[in-house]
């Protein structure tokens, strides 16, 4: 089941990995790396649960272009169903 899981360009992202979070638009991919568009690293989600189900984030620095993130260090990704942030707060 899990060979099946497929990521799909142009869905919205939270992704943590071992050291920090970041949020964006899938727009390419490969074995190694996921490409996010109006990407943002999320230097604190706050209440996790909470961030996932209302879109709220304590800080926010976005990417001026676009991030590459290496998969192998990917702790766990959910789909972004908010608005992407791309203010700094």
């Amino acid at each position: 089941m899990l060979s099946e899981l497929k990521l799909r360009t142009g869905t919205k992202v939270f992704i943590r990995t071992v050291t920090y979070h970041y949020t964006g638009r899938v727009a390419d991919y490969n074995d190694d790396w996921i490409v996010l568009d109006d990407a943002a690293w999320i230097a604190d989600s706050g209440r996790f649960g909470k961030a996932l189900a209302t879109g709220e984030l304590d800080e926010v620095e976005p990417y001026p272009g676009q991030c590459w993130v290496n998969r192998s260090g990917i702790i766990d990704l959910s789909e972004w169903s908010h608005d992407l942030p791309r203010e700094s707060k």
